[in-house]
């Protein structure tokens, strides 16, 4: 049957490629409406001055084929304004697409007609979209993404006010870390490659499947409560208006970083090109394996040691320049002959990139414990030279079948990310250890996430009354694999040795899995209040989320050998001379034992319903009014490093909150609104944040612990906003928002004996102050010549202030000089104080491509 299906996709694509031209053309989009921020179903657009016309579907949808050459069609709706569409340059055998919006005229049974032209540039249809919308958003169309040159999401969505891009992947909204920022695809949760963060990296996506990415900044009863910065919502296209392939390839180079002949990287496997290990870097013995320790001898311990990976020193090699390629495929097919169609669409990307860190200086630092020295002092700092290699392969494919009434759709999304890093440097420690080092270490992070998305959206007769609902499950997978690291401490003769004194050599592996299942249901009913169209929505959620994590620890130990005879070189540590043996009850060997510390394992359930209502109870004045019940709980396994503390499946959260909303928006003008909302929202605390664990960074020496009183986060938002709108994608807003947190978490030195220890912890409270300014203009008041050259600028300021807990206002007061004081509040962790984006685009009215 599979090779069927495959069979007829191959016959369908090669037949259009062969006869793709005819003398007529397809015209199709979406109609909506302009009263409120959805879909019209049951719309009528015929080409004007004949009887050829359709209707729109219950999502708004219509496609109609007329003959090729400038046209004209007449879009209309019962009490609505009918618009006339004038310059339609329909192709042989090519499909226009035009998204339209009609306004409810202003007696039912009077027809306004207003006639435009149509323009290439869709930016404005996302611009009309968040014009309609009642929540506050921001928003990029796919044209308007790919205007801007960008091949994914993370480079494009910059421009979008308020919004930042960290490490070239993660979004903030607002300044705003990763834990007041969602990202979710196609409405629902999706874990990225970081299960630790809210937020998937976006340079995983590729534009050209998309079909707009909205950034929402206010809450509304539907969406989830546990975002504040804001929501950022990924939709991928269902059904592509036409056929869409694409296929690229593309490349990079720094000269401080590619064809170094001194980039450092070690022998991994096979298939690290791919993004995954092929067993290479496998734990060689069973987890639960009794290690023995010399000189007792049950004929194991030289084997066990034996099969461990003897490479433990990186190597001089050169670095390749990044490379990376991409291809997309989107079409729909009629199936049977009452009108069905069967969507497609799929895309495979692939990345390449290296890095190299040519004496890189970083480190630990602390204050003086004397008042009047100010400069920091280092704990631990550390110099050398670090080789990158990041590999990243994602796989997206779906399938959508709609009828007259229903639309279903399945997609599979598979992210494939593999990691390996190889570096040495020198580390001097001067506060809680006096010594020098030199380090070895190599690193392999192996991360995997598949997500499947099973959705459903029917309709009654007259489509007022819509179900929605959604089944996601997610499986992650992130390994650390046979991470090594080798600490050689510099004598005074310059000679190296390994002792206890600066740690004996390390190999460590780390697990996590963790399943998530998500499901939900949406109803839209229409109704009549006021005598104006009003929406009742309606609706519940259950989210479950399940986390098992495991540590395997094993260190090098030594008997009847000096050290000081490997001369530094890690290789000889395991060399087999070097390894232990019964006869000669000397050398190198393995221990280690399995240690239920640091394994856990942990769930989270939500359960949620909503409900809201949006309604008109003035001619200028729309309202959102909601309330979001959202029940959560936490349940852990496990136990802390000294065996001191154990839980079993215990629930260590459990709470009901309530989520009030309210979203209002009074137009001025046609073009002109005044916004403003409230609502209430939440930041939880991570698995690994509320639990037992402590986990080392084998590399920086840090250690995170965990912090099972951790409370959540609640957050009261304040929103209001200005707006104005032009003609050709012009606008000019301006925004203002407040924040205040209760119980903020924030991540904290765990005392100052243990500089390199760090927790999570509760601050008292904070507040954010925020101003966003964001104007599209092109050059046209100029001159005519210039209105094809548009300036793009958003600017945003922040200022933010938490209340300092006691024990860091106290730690802070024993540092001051007599006569000295300090606030109660500093800056909150994660804010920028400014973001700014400027830009020029233009577009060529003779090939319908823009520059940015």
């Amino acid at each position: 049957m599979l090779k069927k299906f495959f069979l007829v996709v191959i016959i369908s694509v090669t037949g259009q490629f062969l006869f793709a031209q005819s003398d007529t053309g397809t015209v199709t989009g979406k109609i909506m409406d302009g009263e409120f921020n959805d879909v019209l179903p049951f719309a009528n657009v015929v080409l004007k001055g004949t009887t050829n016309g359709a209707t729109s579907d219950f999502d708004g949808l219509y496609s109609l084929e007329i003959e090729a050459g400038t046209q004209t069609l007449v879009f209309s709706f019962l009490g609505y304004e009918t618009k006339e569409i004038t310059g339609i340059e329909v192709t042989p055998g090519q499909t226009v697409e035009l998204n339209i919006t009609l306004k409810p005229s202003s007696t039912s049974l009077d027809e306004v007609v207003v006639t435009t032209t149509t323009r290439k540039n869709t930016e404005a249809s996302v611009l009309n979209l968040q014009k309609n919308s009642v929540t506050l958003l921001d928003g990029l169309s796919s044209e308007g993404i790919k205007k801007t040159g960008a091949s994914d999401i993370a480079s494009a969505v910059k421009r979008v006010p308020g919004v930042s891009v960290q490490d070239g992947k993660y979004v903030y909204v607002r300044g705003l870390g990763d834990r007041y920022t969602k990202s979710i695809l196609n409405g629902m949760d999706i874990p990225g490659l970081d299960p630790d963060k809210n937020t998937v990296q976006m340079d995983i996506f590729p534009t050209n499947i998309l079909e707009n990415l909205i950034v929402l900044k206010s809450a509304s009863a539907e969406l989830p409560a546990d975002f504040t910065g804001g929501v950022v919502n990924i939709v991928t296209k269902d059904f592509p208006s036409s056929k869409q392939m694409s296929f690229s390839v593309s490349g990079g180079f720094n000269p401080d970083m590619h064809f170094k002949d001194n980039y450092l990287s070690y022998e991994g496997g096979g298939t690290d090109f791919l993004g995954f290990d092929d067993g290479t870097r496998k734990l060689p013995i069973s987890s639960t394996a009794n290690v023995p320790l010399p000189p007792s001898d049950n004929g194991t311990l030289e084997g066990i040691t034996r099969s461990f990976d003897p490479n433990m020193a990186a190597q001089r090699k050169n670095s390749m320049p990044n490379f990376s390629l991409s291809f997309s495929y989107g079409n729909q097919f009629d199936v049977g002959s009452n009108g069905n169609k069967l969507g497609l669409i799929a895309s495979l990307d692939y990345k390449n990139t290296t890095s190299f860190y040519e004496g890189f200086d970083e480190g630990v630092y602390q204050k003086w414990s004397e008042p009047d020295k100010y400069e920091l002092r280092y704990d631990r700092r550390r110099i050398g030279d670090l080789g990158i290699n990041n590999v990243l392969l994602s796989g997206l494919a779906g399938l959508s079948y709609k009828t007259e009434k229903s639309k279903y759709r399945f997609n599979i999304l598979h992210l494939q990310n593999g990691e390996s890093q190889a570096s040495f440097y020198d580390q001097s420690t001067q506060v809680s250890n006096s010594i020098n080092v030199f380090k070895h270490y190599l690193e392999y992070k192996q991360r995997s996430v598949t997500n499947l998305l099973f959705s459903g959206k029917h309709s009654n007769e007259d489509a007022s009354f819509i179900t929605e609902w959604s089944v996601s499950p997610t499986r992650a997978n992130v390994q650390d694999k046979d991470a090594r690291l080798t600490t050689f401490i510099v004598n005074n003769d310059d000679t190296y040795s390994i002792s206890s004194d600066a740690g004996y050599p390390v190999r460590l592996w780390r697990d996590l899995v963790e399943t998530n299942i998500v499901g939900k249901v949406d109803f839209t009913k229409n109704f009549s209040l006021f005598d104006r169209k009003s929406v009742l929505k309606f609706g519940g959620l259950y989210s479950y989320k399940q986390r098992e994590y495991s540590i395997y620890s094993y260190d090098i130990g030594f008997r009847a050998i000096n050290t000081v005879d490997f001369n530094g070189d890690p290789d000889a540590i395991l060399a087999p001379e070097n390894i232990w043996t019964p006869e000669t009850n000397s050398g190198s060997f393995i221990r280690g034992n399995f240690q239920p510390a640091n394994t856990f394992d942990a769930n989270q359930n939500t359960a949620a319903f909503y409900v809201s209502g949006e309604f008109k109870p003035f001619e200028k004045l729309r309202a959102v009014i909601g309330l979001r019940g959202e029940y959560f709980t936490h349940f852990f396994t496990g136990e802390n490093n000294n065996g001191t503390r154990k839980l079993d499946d215990e629930k260590v959260l459990d709470a009901f909150d309530l989520f009030p909303s309210a979203n209002l928006v009074y137009e001025l003008k046609d073009n002109m609104n005044l916004r403003g909302s409230y609502s209430r929202t939440i930041a939880r605390p991570s698995f690994k944040e509320k639990s037992l664990v402590e986990i080392s960074d084998l590399l920086t020496g840090l250690v995170f612990i965990g912090n099972l009183d951790l409370a959540p986060t609640e957050i009261d938002n304040i929103d209001l906003r200005w707006e104005l709108f032009g003609d050709d994608a012009q606008m000019f807003a301006v925004s203002g928002f407040y924040k205040y947190f209760k119980n903020p978490i924030e991540i904290v030195a765990y005392d100052n004996t243990a500089p390199t220890n760090f927790t999570p912890r509760n601050s008292p409270s904070a507040e954010v102050f925020g101003v966003e300014l964001e104007a599209r203009k092109h050059l046209g008041f100029i001159t005519e010549g210039l209105k094809n050259l548009s300036v793009n600028l958003n600017v945003t300021l922040i200022d933010s202030k938490i209340d300092m807990a006691p024990q860091e206002y106290e730690a802070r007061n024993n540092f001051l000089k007599e006569g000295e004081t300090i606030d109660e509040k500093r800056e909150l962790q994660g804010q920028s104080p400014y973001l700014i984006n400027a830009g020029l685009n233009y577009k060529s009215e003779e090939t319908g491509l823009e520059t940015g």
